[in-house]
């Protein structure tokens, strides 16, 4: 791309995954460019270190904020003015700029609201006396009088023509707001360049150009994206020249909150002698525009530098739950936790969240009108698809907790399903205590009873939300830290009863090299391990009990759904599967199988469970589906047909012995299967839970996880 900046501000918009933060890095020399001119007043900057780049008069506002945690606000300020250039901008002018930081000037970064933060972070450039401003996202998940804040120093900041600025902004309002030119970016390139008046004034325009809620393809892969591991922060001490130890071996101590300040900045109150604490107003079910309550000394703290770019999101509806969400906040923000509020509301009333319904109803395929179109249902359904493509998309997710009805239930958990296994996931509902399956699908998220509605703050509710807010900041806290077990490479096994010979036998040959995960088929035990897939917590799948399929195709209760085998696909990782237990579907007790399959072969498997022989053209509707899903994968696949039979009933002189039904699934696999280098069909002349045929799955598996790593390296050595 290319494009000036001789003066004033120039704001760059584009959906996520463009490339934004990417040119923010490549002009501070973070990420290296290989070709092109990157010039400050004709001075070239490409090949120069991020400092150097600094020096020469670029200031930069980094995405995230990226403040030290321990580094108090004036220490911040001294490093930055010590290594900066000199220029007009001291800290005594910052302190005038943002009086809230002056108030701040002690307390650590981590102690920071998001908005205090973002102050930080601009303070700390300008004291760089920058002739050119970077800012990545300024504006991001902060509060709307924040946001016109920042607005208000930009326009400032351009009429004194002292620096210019190149804004980096999602918010097309203040990105239009302040700029005086604007850039579209699509895929790494700028397209377009356009007044920002003449912009903000065609609708029609901002939608052909930045095609809101139109792009699937983004949405999946910022959601990949987010589901990447993070890498666990460096965290360093910081010594003052004032600390006083107690001996030369004692460490300084780590900053912790001690009573973190709401956005408000009020000031804490004087404890009271019968508990030690005043109570918030929020606390007495009072508007929360009061005093922020200092945490007891006994109360568990948590050390701000275990939490650098994670941040506990507090959700719901905010204009019915308001307080109660507000209390969590409140909690979450006393044991030292960075929070930010996101309100589902569908009402259209005025937010006063961190991120606000229009800003998550955005991120609907349909657009902001898709989720505001007049009819409650409707809006209720269509605000959890857009908040199910909202969360992944922000990447500093530590945790999400939300409390509500059913139909707040039903808000926040399609998004925490979409979330990767291990990130903590609360849900305080009044729906906790029967059938939550709809909310928790196969993922970890927490179910916590609010026992009273939550409508208010009462004796009860207070205990409860206290707990979850305690339950949640002790998951952030330590989420990502706890030891592995195991560090060998996981693989993904999928069993039934009728398959346990097989699946037993392969665990016990791989578990010196793999940790095994083995799997029930029975609907959420497949969800399960494909979330896993989806999570990159497997290094492949031995999918021996393919059962579910079969529930699926003829309509039995262990039906995965139409998605079983699509995270293998999208994944590529390395698949040995067979046929196991796809001779059966499965229903409750005897007397819960439908009427039409009442003259069929059933087999009472116990009380509780009665399976039906599936017949010859069930087995080829079944082999078809298989086939279809194997040819979409592209990673190495070896399928195992067990021609002595697929199950333990499925065996000479037992209950479901049918070879015609069993030719049927092997013919409709092999016939439509495209098979190649990588996607291999191999037929065995033994049952599945026979020792050889355990052993042939092993070695297959063993040999393509190893080719797979292989090329994995090979690829990774030419990058």
């Amino acid at each position: 791309m290319s494009f000036d900046l001789h003066h004033g501000v120039l704001g760059i918009v584009g959906r996520n995954g463009m490339g934004k933060t990417t040119l923010c890095n490549a002009i501070m020399g973070l990420t290296p460019s290989t070709r092109g001119a990157i010039q400050l007043r004709g001075r070239e900057l490409r090949g120069l270190t991020p400092n150097a780049i600094v020096e020469r008069g670029i200031g930069y506002v980094p995405q995230g904020r990226r403040v030290w945690p321990s580094l108090s606000v004036d220490e911040h300020l001294r490093l930055a003015a010590r290594s900066g250039r000199k220029g007009s901008w001291t800290i005594e002018r910052v302190y005038e700029t943002f009086p809230r930081l002056r108030e701040r000037r002690r307390n650590g970064g981590g102690q920071l609201s998001g908005g205090e933060q973002q102050m930080l972070a601009i303070g700390r450039a300008l004291l760089a006396n920058p002739t050119l401003l970077v800012m990545d996202e300024p504006t991001e998940g902060l509060a709307p009088v924040i946001v016109q804040q920042l607005s208000a120093l930009l326009k400032q900041l351009a009429a004194e023509g002292e620096i210019s600025v190149l804004l980096i902004e999602q918010n097309l309002g203040v990105a239009t707001e302040v700029a005086e030119n604007i850039g579209i970016m699509v895929n790494g390139r700028l397209v377009k360049e356009l007044p920002a008046a003449e912009l903000a004034a065609d609708s029609d325009l901002q939608q052909r150009l930045l095609g809101v809620g139109r792009h699937s393809e983004d949405e999946e892969e910022s959601a990949a994206e987010a589901a990447a591991p993070d890498e666990p922060p460096q965290v360093f001490r910081v010594r003052r020249a004032d600390e006083r130890l107690g001996s030369a071996d004692q460490p300084p101590p780590a900053y912790v909150s001690q009573g973190a300040p709401n956005r408000w900045g009020r000031q804490a109150a004087a404890p009271t002698p019968e508990t030690g604490r005043e109570h918030s107003r929020e606390e007495k079910g009072e508007p929360r525009e009061g005093t922020t309550v200092a945490a007891p000394a006994d109360e568990l703290q948590v050390p701000v530098a275990q939490l650098v770019d994670r941040c506990a999101y507090v959700v719901g509806t905010f204009d019915t739950k308001g307080r109660e969400l507000r209390f969590i906040e409140n909690r979450l923000e006393r044991l030292g936790l960075r929070t930010r509020t996101v309100d589902l509301s569908t009402s259209g009333k005025p937010s006063s969240a961190d991120i606000g319904p229009q800003e998550v109803a955005r991120c609907h395929p349909g657009g902001v009108s898709a989720v505001f179109s007049g009819d409650r249902g409707e809006a209720v359904s269509a605000m959890a698809e857009a908040f199910r493509h909202f969360l992944p998309r922000q990447r500093d997710v530590g945790g999400v907790i939300s409390a509500g009805g059913s139909g707040g239930t039903a808000l926040a958990t399609p998004a925490m399903q979409v979330l990767p296994v291990g990130v903590p996931k609360l849900m305080v509902s009044t729906v906790a205590s029967g059938d939550v399956k709809r909310y928790v699908g196969a993922t970890d998220i927490c179910m916590m009873y609010s026992v009273t509605d939550v409508q208010g703050i009462n004796r009860i509710s207070e205990q409860v939300l206290s707990n979850a807010a305690h339950a949640m900041a002790g998951m952030v806290a330590h989420a990502g830290r706890v030891k592995r077990s195991s560090t060998k490479p996981a693989v993904g096994l999928t069993m039934f009863g009728v398959t346990t010979p097989c699946v037993q036998l392969a665990s016990k040959v791989l578990e010196d090299d793999f940790d095994c995960l083995v799997f029930h088929a029975t609907g959420t035990g497949g969800q399960s391990m494909e979330k896993l897939v989806d999570s990159g917590m497997l290094a492949g799948v031995l999918d021996i009990s393919t059962t579910e399929i079969a529930d699926l195709i003829v309509g039995g209760v262990f039906s995965a759904g139409e998605e079983r085998l699509d995270s293998v696909i999208r994944s590529r990782l390395p698949y040995v599967g067979s046929c196991g237990a796809l001779d059966m579907v499965n229903f409750g007790a005897m007397d819960t199988v439908p009427e039409r399959f009442r003259g069929r072969n059933l087999y009472k498997h116990n009380p509780q469970v009665t399976l039906m022989r599936t017949t010859v053209q069930e087995n080829e509707a079944m082999g078809r589906w298989i086939a279809d899903k194997l040819n979409r994968c592209e990673g190495p696949v070896r399928f195992f047909i067990p021609e002595g039979g697929v199950s333990l009933l499925d065996a000479p002189k037992q209950a479901f012995w049918d070879p015609e039904a069993d030719k049927a699934l092997f013919s409709a696999i092999e016939s439509n299967l495209r098979q190649t280098a990588d996607r291999k069909l191999i037929r065995l002349p033994h049952n599945i839970n026979d020792p050889e045929f355990a052993q042939a799955l092993v070695e297959a598996f063993r040999e393509i996880t190893a080719t797979h790593k292989d090329k994995k390296e090979a690829v990774h050595a030419q990058v």
